[in-house]
């Protein structure tokens, strides 16, 4: 559908400018990416455009050697927003850890899935898991027997803060994202739920595009795949203490940590964040877990975040991990210790700390 207050010539050169639209001209991460002031007033939308799915994954990829997932993902130029899909054909066992004030969530099963689909545009992006299943109905001949059922969960980032309308990924672009899932590549960047992410909102002028990122650690025959939409209050910081996304300071050339700035606010200089963040995350390994393992496994990596996240968690942040196993391999045991784990899951839960941390660096980097 077009919009109806302008001339058709114009609308169709607007479609066909936004469709044709290199994906790489919006995802070229320079160094200062500050985002535009929105208007937040009536825009367009969905029904305004001939929206297109744009499939294509982009030059900055993460490889990972993980048989039995593939990742896939679509975006809206008009947006930009998009959705992420982590596929896993054979289904895992899931642990979800929502923390926040802000939490977007859906799922068909809250112990398993067989996908998870990241999303942009806030609520109304939810609709973007129902696409990811009914393609995966289709997949299974529309047989809808009990054992049959395709579990997907979902969650979103409020990305309207980044852009002018009101795009949001609906079913048909859920479903273009698990149709482009491939294993051992996952895109990073400013691509699918990642597009539109933005970090650092201490002060609107101050915030910077972000993305979505991942990492991938095998140790043995332990694998660890770690991916995260970074769309905080927060800025995103390297391991020696460097902010190295958001909060940026065009007059000065310089970015710092929030609290320096929180600290002001006791002073009656409060600064003004805005509403509407959201991190979103996947953790999947091929580790052996017990249920009550793997909720304080995902919990342990979900509460690392802070040290690449700062600050996170916040009642203007609805943070969401999805943990998954695909139970293929025991925890190594040491031989001289009866009954003991020489990799615990504490140990496990370190290491993905780590990975995740690096997913969280990818997504500017």
């Amino acid at each position: 559908m077009t919009s109806p207050d302008r001339p058709a010539d114009d609308r169709a050169a607007d479609d066909r400018t936004a469709n044709e639209r290199p994906a790489e001209d919006r995802h070229a991460n320079d160094r200062h990416a500050l985002v535009p002031v929105p208007s937040f007033g009536p825009s367009l939308s969905n029904d305004d455009y001939t929206l297109r799915p744009v499939t294509a994954p982009g030059d900055r990829i993460v490889e990972f050697d993980f048989p039995g997932v593939e990742v896939g993902t679509a975006e809206y130029a008009e947006g930009p927003t998009g959705a992420t899909v982590v596929h896993v054909p054979a289904g895992a066992r899931m642990s979800i850890d929502a923390r926040g004030g802000a939490i977007g969530l859906t799922y068909g099963g809250d112990n398993y899935a067989h996908a998870i689909c990241l999303a942009g545009g806030s609520l109304y992006g939810l609709g973007a898991a129902p696409g990811v299943a009914t393609e995966l109905l289709r997949r299974e001949k529309n047989n809808a027997g009990w054992e049959h059922l395709q579990c997907v969960a979902g969650a979103i980032i409020y990305d309207f803060a980044a852009r002018d309308n009101a795009v949001f990924p609906d079913a048909a672009l859920g479903r273009a994202a698990l149709l482009a899932a491939r294993p051992g590549r996952f895109p990073v960047g400013r691509r699918g739920a990642g597009a539109a992410a933005s970090v650092g909102k201490v002060e609107h002028a101050r915030t910077e595009f972000a993305g979505q990122g991942a990492a991938f650690r095998q140790i043995g025959d332990v694998k660890i795949l770690a991916a995260t939409v970074v769309n905080a209050v927060g800025v995103i910081v390297d391991r020696d203490g460097t902010v190295v996304r958001g909060n940026y300071d065009a007059a000065t050339g310089t970015r710092r940590l929030p609290q320096l700035d929180y600290a002001d606010a006791f002073a009656g200089g409060a600064p003004t964040t805005a509403p509407g963040n959201t991190t979103i995350s996947v953790l999947i390994t091929n580790v052996r877990l017990g249920d009550r393992e793997l909720d304080y496994f995902g919990r342990q990596v979900h509460g690392s975040m802070h040290r690449g996240i700062q600050p996170f968690h916040t009642n203007l942040d609805g943070d969401t991990l999805f943990t998954l196993t695909t139970d293929e391999v025991d925890l190594p045991r040491n031989p001289t210790r009866t009954g003991e784990d020489s990799l615990t899951s504490v140990a496990l839960g370190s290491v993905a700390a780590e990975v995740m941390w690096d997913a969280i660096l990818s997504s500017v980097r």
